[in-house]
């Protein structure tokens, strides 16, 4: 039985997820899901099931810029950042669900760094 793309690609950010929980000691898990136009951003919780903070490339000031490029994912890295931060948040996990760390993702968790967070 052959495995789809989308298969593979849960079983990826499974693994990944399964490898996250060891290592996260407490700390809230920086959640990043990509679509071919946005990007969206979210601090979670998994102790008590609640999203702390989140960002998307939907939301700004310039809606009408492109959400599907490296400029979009930094500033919605910053903004979870700042809104984490605020929320008294300064470590996270960094969970980049099935996605390659490069690119969009990248940039996002650059950003995020730059910002404050710490992972």
């Amino acid at each position: 039985m052959a495995l789809t793309p989308r298969d593979t690609s849960k079983r990826r950010a499974q693994r990944v997820r399964t490898r996250l929980r060891k290592q996260a000691n407490g700390r809230p898990r920086l959640s990043v899901f990509r679509s071919s136009k946005n990007i969206y951003a979210q601090v979670i919780d998994d102790e008590r099931g609640v999203t702390l903070a989140a960002a998307s490339s939907l939301e700004g000031e310039d809606k009408k810029a492109k959400g599907s490029d490296k400029d979009a994912a930094a500033r919605v890295g910053a903004l979870v950042a700042q809104r984490a931060l605020d929320k008294g948040v300064k470590e996270v996990v960094f969970d980049r669900g099935g996605y390659l760390y490069h690119g969009r993702v990248k940039a996002l968790a650059d950003a995020a760094r730059e910002a404050g967070l710490s992972f």
